[in-house]
């Protein structure tokens, strides 16, 4: 039988990649695993208590309305209002099974083979494949010094195959949150052209700041260009669960549900049971993580002012430092001498990025503050320059 040409050429996972690398281990240190951004920290107990409570009840192992629980949406939508200071229904919120699923039913929902897509650049790498994998042409925005995306320079990418501009914020893999007023340009910039903005916002509580993520719900016409993304994955502590939310307009998510039908039916019951305990009863914990995380940043940012190993912190925020090295070593060559000799476990910035350009995904959020004092160790110990020639 063949194999789709489409996906055999397809990148495997970053994550699974980078962990395979920990088979040529030989120190008897502990890891440092700065790799996947999935909290390692567990829920709130409100959330895990109400997950086994719902375990035991006989209506949670059916399949969920397919839009999502009335009783998520409904709380979702409350905390929307209250994040973005604009009111939100119920009916703008579809719950999905996980964020990335959310993007995956978004973009087919938008998109035929043959059309494009423009994404901001670093790119969250999965955004990057499921394009390769819907045969939509990826088109990357570098970023500009302040590592934030340019407007007038998408609109050069713009011609009649584009379907939308995909921007993430907090970025993944740089932290950097794009400001209101950037978000609103892009906007104008998509409705004027006739595309979408799609704007994941996974890491919306892990912010520096509580005022508004944007404002672009507070057009009375945002369902025509705006699609938000969320993710209750890192708010809740609840990656497993696979809960997330495309909030938009009727039009978007009557075609989405469709491709939902044929993906997962409907997303977790339990999962979203767990969501609405966490929106109703855990903003205090909420805060304390987005407090904590924030806290474990700046111990970060400080560890590596000093640029230990010659490691260059150019960007922060949410969960990751964006980190340059400088050698000639190639980004695969390096990833692995971190593991072998140091037991640093990272991302290669080449999953976000179509070129080598010598980066790493630092996920500092894993640690706890000796750990990133011991990161700062180790680095300062290494020799990035690149392994001998052989003789």
């Amino acid at each position: 039988m063949e194999l789709s040409p489409r996906i055999r050429h397809l990148v495997h996972s970053p994550i699974g990649a980078a962990h395979a690398l920990l088979e040529l281990r030989v120190n008897d240190q502990p890891l440092l695993d700065l790799s996947q951004a999935a909290p390692a920290y567990p829920p709130a107990p409100v959330v895990a208590d109400r997950i086994a409570e719902a375990a035991h009840e006989p209506t949670s192992s059916r399949y969920a309305p397919q839009p999502g629980l009335p009783g998520l949406r409904e709380a979702f939508a409350a905390d929307l209002t209250e994040a973005y200071e604009t009111p939100m229904t119920a009916d703008e919120v579809l719950i999905t099974g996980g964020c990335n699923q959310a993007f995956c039913v978004t973009v087919s929902a938008l998109t035929d083979p043959g059309d494009s897509v423009i994404l901001a650049s670093p790119f969250y790498f999965n955004h990057d494949m499921w394009l390769q994998v819907e045969g939509v042409e990826a088109r990357h925005l570098p970023a500009e010094e302040d590592h934030l995306p340019d407007p007038a320079r998408a609109e050069r990418l713009i011609d009649e195959s584009t379907r939308a501009i995909v921007l993430v914020s907090p970025g993944n893999p740089t932290g950097v949150t794009i400001p209101p007023s950037r978000l609103a340009a892009f906007a104008e910039l998509a409705r004027r052209r006739g595309i979408a903005l799609i704007v994941d916002e996974t890491y919306r509580t892990f912010r520096p700041t509580s005022a508004p993520a944007h404002e672009l719900f507070s057009d009375p016409e945002w369902h025509d260009t705006v699609i938000s993304l969320h993710s209750f994955s890192k708010d809740l502590a609840i990656p497993g669960h696979r809960i997330g939310a495309v909030v938009s307009g009727s039009a978007v998510q009557v075609e989405a549900l469709k491709i939902l039908d044929c993906v997962a039916i409907s997303a977790s019951w339990i999962g979203q049971e767990a969501c609405i305990a966490g929106l109703l009863h855990a903003g205090d914990w909420r805060a304390e993580q987005s407090a904590r995380v924030a806290d474990l940043q700046r111990h970060f940012e400080s560890v590596m002012q000093g640029r230990p190993g010659g490691f260059e912190l150019v960007a922060s925020g949410a969960y990751f430092g964006w980190v340059r090295f400088n050698s000639d070593t190639d980004t695969a060559t390096m990833l692995r001498r971190l593991v072998t000799e140091t037991d640093i476990l990272v991302i290669p910035g080449t999953a976000f990025t179509p070129d080598d350009e010598h980066f790493l995904r630092f996920s500092f959020a894993n640690l706890i503050p000796a750990e990133i004092d011991e990161l700062g160790v180790r680095l300062d110990a290494f020799d990035p320059a690149p392994d001998p020639e052989p003789t």
